[in-house]
């Protein structure tokens, strides 16, 4: 089905001036999988706007996609709705000049901007988008007093109305009166727009390799000299070999070994011909006294490798059958062990972390605003601190916590009070407070603040649970259904000077890396499997998705850190929020204000690891003095140069 271009009335109360005015290209795409790289575009719905609000365009069409569409009980559509419609090829050419010169916006948009970037990929065309706009980042900011930020949800919330949820035309209607009114609420708080720069991506750029198999097998320490190799060990090899590097990896893979590609303190043997090796690997190895074998000696060991320890829930491959009787194991007690919670730990830098107290939090969900219990007499708040030195600030947070408040680090609908300390009064946004009336607090309001009951239109039904640092909670998982993915974001006030990158390890029962592929940064925003992803909403605010389900049992724990490029450090950039939600549009369960670092260029933000049966989310803000390449080889990460 195609449709024509149509005009439509302009977009009401729509800014239609400074930062806020741009022609817009409005997009949804229906697709079969939630995998770009994969899946395909079913529909796509394109509306374009003005800089004056006006629309100015309007297409929408069926795409066949040559595939099984997916969920027909989500979209509704069918093989033989799709069997008529053109491909995506035939309609990239029309597609790509109403998005040429314009910023896409669309709700989740890295989202439908990934999808249609592999569209025009496998097309043999480049995605004409310099830059996009995600409204459900522009609301994260604006923070509307919703239950969620799913586009119905917000589109009840502003006045919207919606007629077919999941019909690609209808949703991008509903998506320009959503955007017009997220524009109006910016420009009252006087937020900027958290667009995203989107240079151009080669299709190679995009298409992670090949996940790696996991190992079924715990690493049961280093090789002894003369002893046999064990299942679960970790193997690297350096250098040339006499027989094919693939081949030796294969028989090491089908032998049980965890083939790595790089060297840490963990690492059981290096595999090497030359072990006068300058090479990284041979360095590393030398530094940590990690034993040393040549080929023919590693070769002569696969004959004989003595059955491992199995991880927790895998069913491992069974043991060479020349195998004999499993040797001493000196695996470490397990990191499920009820009876001990999981520390704090950091990378072997030099630096000892200060390890929190995790404070148990027994439900993800606040209860109703009925009276105040004594000693939370900021429940509901959302309190502004402005001002002070960066010590200062981060003291008044930690009292907004303790008083059951909650710190934001931005203006934005939600806030209820600001305090105001030494030179907070020459902020830019104090202009702006007080056109919104907001309640203006000296420092020592702290002490024993006296507020007026909010009104329940300012609560929502499931308020975050506010973490302090080291305050732990659980992520529920569904009885029965699909589990959802996970979503840790990371926000911060917008700065000129610097930048911030967010990035995940996924670790093993060592606190380690098991291989290279399995540290998300920006450079490599997937892991090989999917699992775990690396998603930008703006400028100021980044996204670790993590499908928890989906993880293997090797995977122990996921730690998501934040580092400054540059030379500035947290003190100047501030505190850091982040907050855990089920869904890239759910409600969060928990939200935590994190600014003790000072001198420090990295920061453990949070901590998501298994506890039995379950996942548990730590808020950490530990901070270290090095860049983000020590930290990465600290858990193990092979970082050239």
């Amino acid at each position: 089905m195609l449709c024509g271009m149509t005009l439509a009335s302009r977009l009401p109360d729509a800014p239609a001036s400074g930062d806020y005015a741009h022609d817009f290209a409005l997009v949804d795409v229906e697709t079969s999988g939630l995998v770009p790289r994969r899946d395909r575009v079913l529909s796509v719905a394109v509306i374009t706007v003005g800089p004056d609000g006006e629309q100015t365009g309007e297409f929408s069409t069926l795409v066949n996609p040559g595939c099984d569409p997916g969920p027909v009980e989500v979209h509704g559509l069918t093989p033989d709705v799709l069997a008529g419609a053109p491909t995506f090829e035939q309609v990239a050419g029309r597609i790509g000049a109403m998005l040429q010169d314009r910023v896409l916006v669309a709700h989740n948009a890295q989202f439908d901007y990934d999808f249609l970037a592999h569209e025009f990929a496998r097309a043999r065309m480049w995605l004409p988008v310099s830059q996009r706009l995600c409204t459900l980042a522009l609301n994260r900011q604006v923070d509307p007093p919703t239950d969620d930020m799913k586009l119905g949800t917000l589109a009840a919330h502003y006045g919207v109305p919606q007629q077919r949820a999941h019909d690609a035309l209808d949703d991008t209607r509903v998506l320009a009166g959503v955007l017009r009114a997220s524009l109006r609420e910016a420009a009252r708080l006087d937020l900027p727009l958290p667009l995203v720069s989107c240079p151009p991506r080669a299709e190679s750029q995009f298409t992670p390799s090949p996940p790696k198999t996991p190992c079924a097998y715990r690493n049961p320490g280093r090789l002894t000299p003369g002893g046999p190799l064990q299942q679960g060990m970790k193997v690297a090899i350096t250098g040339e070999t006499a027989r094919a590097r693939a081949e030796l990896v294969g028989r090491a893979v089908a032998a049980g070994l965890n083939m790595m590609t790089s060297v840490s303190r963990h690492t059981s043997v290096l595999v090497t011909n030359d072990a006068a090796s300058a090479s990284a690997k041979a360095r590393r190895a030398l530094a940590e006294g990690v034993p040393v074998v040549d080929e023919p000696t590693f070769l002569r060991l696969l004959d004989d490798v003595r059955p491992g320890t199995a991880h927790v829930g895998t069913t491992p491959r069974p043991a060479p059958a020349a195998a004999p009787t499993t040797a001493p194991s000196t695996t470490a007690p397990s990191a499920t062990d009820p009876t001990t919670p999981p520390p704090v730990t950091a990378p072997a830098t030099g630096q000892v972390p200060v390890t929190e107290t995790p404070v148990a939090v027994p439900s993800p969900r606040r209860p109703e605003p009925s009276p105040r219990a004594a000693g939370t007499p900021l429940a509901g708040h959302r309190v502004l601190v402005l001002g002070g030195v960066h010590a200062q600030a981060a003291a008044a947070r930690v009292r907004v916590v303790e008083l059951g408040g909650s710190a934001a680090i931005n203006l934005s609908a939600s806030v209820t009070d600001v305090v105001l300390l030494p030179g907070g009064e020459k902020d830019r946004r104090m202009k702006r407070i007080g056109a919104l009336e907001l309640p203006v607090h000296e420092p020592r309001w702290l002490d024993a603040p006296t507020t007026a009951d909010l009104p329940s239109a300012a609560f929502r039904s499931q308020e975050p649970r506010v973490l302090p640092r080291g305050g732990v909670v659980d992520l529920p998982m569904p009885q029965a259904g699909p589990a959802p993915e996970w979503y840790v974001t990371a926000g911060w006030s917008p700065r000129s000077d610097c930048a911030i990158d967010v990035v995940a390890f996924l670790l093993d029962e060592d606190e380690q890396v098991a291989f290279d592929e399995d540290f998300v940064f920006y450079g490599a925003p997937e892991n090989p499997a999917g699992t775990v992803r690396l998603l930008t909403g703006g400028p100021a605010e980044q996204t670790i998705a993590l499908d928890l389900a989906s993880l293997p049992p090797a995977t122990r724990k996921v730690v998501v850190a934040a580092a400054v490029d540059g030379a500035a450090t947290f003190g100047t950039v501030g505190a850091i929020q982040i907050g855990a939600a089920p869904g890239s549009s759910g409600a969060p369960v928990a939200r935590a204000t994190l600014d003790a670092a000072t001198t420090e260029r990295t920061l453990l933000l949070a901590e998501i690891y298994r506890r039995g049966p379950l996942w548990r989310l730590r808020a950490v803000g530990q901070g270290y003095d090095h860049g983000l390449d020590v930290l990465a080889r600290g858990y193990g990460v092979d970082v050239a140069g």
